[in-house]
């Protein structure tokens, strides 16, 4: 239960945007209501300084509703207001990956902005997980909108790459644990039929060490972390039994509902099936992860062949997508990397929703297309989906603003130490999520490369 009420919490509140502070504010003009079927809501400072932020919110599971919210959290909003900056947000018009409409809402908010407050001297777009995916694209899409972009635990891999990671591991649990079953990979009839199916055999596979060997594989071939409780120090790397036991929990509890119930939404939407295995190599896959010393260990101890495995899954019946599907989702969205203002992303380096190796990805594109001086990519070192401090997020937003004020980037104030020193001066509220005061904690990190990458301009498979 323990385990649940954390995932609940660090997973799903961060990414829908549930206010981790009771800090008010009362600014100058407070306007709510609902453009289409969007809900919105506006905060303008009495002393506003001309910046507006425009944030957009992260997934909220198909037929839910989101609360239409201009900051992550309800502190960082005050900071905000209290520092003079406007913000604003839609709650979208559809729920899921509703990546669609969150363009058209997100700039029919900015457009009634100009008309009900007044034109912005300049737009930061920002946003997290499914919402910053969404602020990235808004800048590709509407680089003329905006001046710069914070996404924070952001789907930055693209759509085409995000689904075809889930495809990967679903793959992977059913060929494995379950080949003679009836769980559905694609194509989803029952949604929450399947989810259960895949619990089922889950915690079936979970009570011996051949099964969780063969989670372990599971969750190393999509590079899922082995931390998942951020009030818990990271496990020793060669914890190998404790590092799995936390990626199974991260695919039981935060990206099974993804993979096994929430494709059924994106399949309706995209028109048919998106994702693809044709042509994957999933030794060299598992051998390109950072968990493959732990899989090769696990797999000893259960005795099991590691290389038969290997084999079933290069040798098991491949999965073809849909060509107009995966068209729709490299429209919503993919990245050609043409990256035309300043961008400071921010990510947990524990994150099993929303995989670190999201930045790597990114940062490939930017590269490949010659913007790599717009980009600037920091990491906290911490377990969770979007587990961010206020704090922590308020440091990262004043580099970017000075970036805007001075033309250039301060790579000074972005080293970690810089930007804990700052953090901590925020104050000490700031530093509390999920009823725990967390120091800050920027740290030095790379990511592994994304297990599965796709760019906007590559050859699209079926």
């Amino acid at each position: 239960m323990r385990a649940l009420a954390l995932v609940l919490l660090v997973v799903f509140g961060a990414a829908c945007n549930q206010p981790n502070s009771t800090k008010t504010h009362t600014p100058a003009a407070h306007l709510t209501g609902t453009i289409g079927a969007a809900a919105y809501v506006i905060d303008v400072p009495s002393d506003w300084n001309g910046t507006l932020l425009l944030f957009s919110h992260g997934y909220v599971a198909p037929g839910g509703t989101a609360q239409a919210t201009g900051a992550p959290t309800a502190e960082a909003g005050a900071w905000l207001n209290d520092n003079h900056f406007a913000t604003a947000g839609s709650a979208y018009s559809s729920s899921g990956w509703a990546i669609e409409d969150a363009f058209k809402d997100q700039v029919a908010l900015l457009d009634y902005f100009n008309t009900k407050v007044g034109r912005a001297k300049r737009v930061i777009a920002w946003g997290v997980s499914l919402g910053g995916i969404i602020t990235a694209g808004l800048v590709q899409l509407y680089p003329d909108r905006f001046a710069a972009a914070m996404p924070l635990c952001g789907v930055l891999a693209g759509g085409v790459a995000t689904w075809n990671t889930e495809l990967d591991a679903a793959y992977a649990f059913k060929t494995l644990l379950a080949p003679g079953s009836a769980l559905q990979l694609v194509r989803i009839t029952d949604g929450r039929a399947n989810l259960q199916l895949a619990e089922q055999i889950f915690n079936m596979a979970a009570t011996t060490p051949q099964g969780r060997a063969r989670l372990a594989l599971v969750g190393s071939l999509i590079d899922l972390p082995g931390w998942f409780d951020p009030t818990q120090p990271e496990l020793p790397a060669t914890d190998f039994a404790g590092r799995a036991n936390a990626q199974a929990t991260w695919e039981a509890r935060a990206d099974f509902p993804f993979a096994f119930q929430y494709r059924t939404e994106l399949e309706a939407r995209a028109g048919g099936n998106p994702s693809w295995n044709t042509g994957v190599d999933y030794t060299q896959q598992l051998q390109s992860s950072p968990g493959r010393d732990e899989v090769a260990a696990l797999y000893r101890q259960a005795g099991l062949d590691l290389d038969a495995d290997l084999n079933a899954l290069n040798g098991g019946p491949r999965i073809k997508s849909d060509p107009g599907a995966t068209a729709y989702l490299d429209r919503f969205i993919s990245f050609d990397g043409n990256l035309s203002v300043p961008m400071l992303s921010v990510h947990t380096t524990g994150d099993g929703l929303v995989i670190p190796p999201n930045e790597s990805a990114y940062a490939q594109v930017v590269d490949a297309a010659g913007h790599e001086d717009m980009l600037r990519q920091v990491f906290v070192h911490r377990a969770g989906h979007c587990a961010f401090t206020a704090a922590e997020t308020i440091a990262g937003f004043q580099v970017l603003v000075k970036r805007l004020d001075t033309g250039k980037w301060d790579d000074a104030a972005l080293q970690p130490d810089a930007l804990n020193a700052a953090a901590a001066k925020i104050g000490p509220t700031a530093g509390v999520i999920f009823g725990h005061r967390f120091e800050p904690s920027y740290q030095a990190y790379q990511p592994a490369s994304y297990p599965r990458p796709f760019a906007k301009g590559s050859a699209i498979q079926t």
